[in-house]
């Protein structure tokens, strides 16, 4: 009766820790699926290219969607965001934002990623000179490069700009001076003359739709070698001991 009960510890163990593994390729699955179709959603938006104007970035009922914009208005006065750990051809460095001051009438000011730049083995912050003057932009609308499970924080460094972890655009607002900030930012078209090097890249330094589904693949592969190895185990315990002649 032990060796029985001791059996059915022994499976139920097995199942726990298989359906807690599966659960995890379950999330990989759930995770390829809403960047492909995030992928998808920027396709369409950068085949088209009709674009709406850079008020639209502080459309709260639209801070998770994707659009084309362009519009006039000038860059403000207030320090640069800097965006670190950003890798570019495995090079490490930042990404640059600075706040624009859309033309139009009471529009909300916004963040606009100018580009990449690399930092040195020392991580000496390269100078980020501010664009002067009234300036035309137009680039892809989209919410804030995503920070994962670390903190979105923003120190000042020595010279004035914010040295960031992640883009909280809510509490960047305050930081630099402004009464609000658009829940969007603007990726800046790459063929305007103007920034640093970039691209409408919308998942850079993470993982794509095609990595997940690898992710998930071994997840339930394990699940599946955790009831094999079980199941072989109870037929190895369950065969008969042979006996003398």
């Amino acid at each position: 009766m032990s060796r029985r009960r001791n059996l059915v510890a022994w499976w139920l163990l097995a199942v726990l820790v298989a359906a807690g593994l599966a659960s995890l390729g379950f999330w990989q699955l759930d995770r390829m699926h809403q960047k492909q179709a995030m992928l998808d959603a920027v396709q369409q938006v950068l085949v088209q290219r009709s674009p709406r104007p850079l008020a639209s970035a502080a459309d709260a009922a639209r801070a998770r969607d994707y659009d084309w914009a362009a519009g006039g208005g000038s860059f403000v006065d207030a320090p640069p965001v800097l965006l670190d750990n950003q890798q570019r051809d495995e090079r490490p460095g930042v990404r640059v934002y600075r706040v624009f001051q859309p033309s139009a009438p009471h529009a909300t000011p916004l963040l606009v990623e100018l580009g990449w730049l690399p930092l040195p083995g020392d991580r000496t912050l390269p100078p980020v000179p501010r664009p002067q003057g009234g300036l035309e932009v137009a680039g892809l609308l989209a919410p804030p490069p995503s920070h994962g499970i670390m903190a979105a924080v923003a120190t000042p460094q020595a010279g004035g700009p914010l040295l960031a972890t992640g883009l909280d655009t809510a509490a960047l607002g305050a930081q630099l001076g402004q009464p609000s900030l658009a829940p969007r930012v603007l990726k800046l078209d790459p063929d305007l003359p103007l920034g640093y090097a970039r691209d409408l890249d919308v998942l850079p330094n993470t993982l794509p739709p095609e990595q997940h589904l690898g992710y998930a693949v071994q997840w339930f592969a394990l699940a599946l070698a955790v009831l094999v190895i079980t199941l072989l185990l109870t037929l190895r315990k369950r065969k008969p001991e042979r006996t003398g002649p």
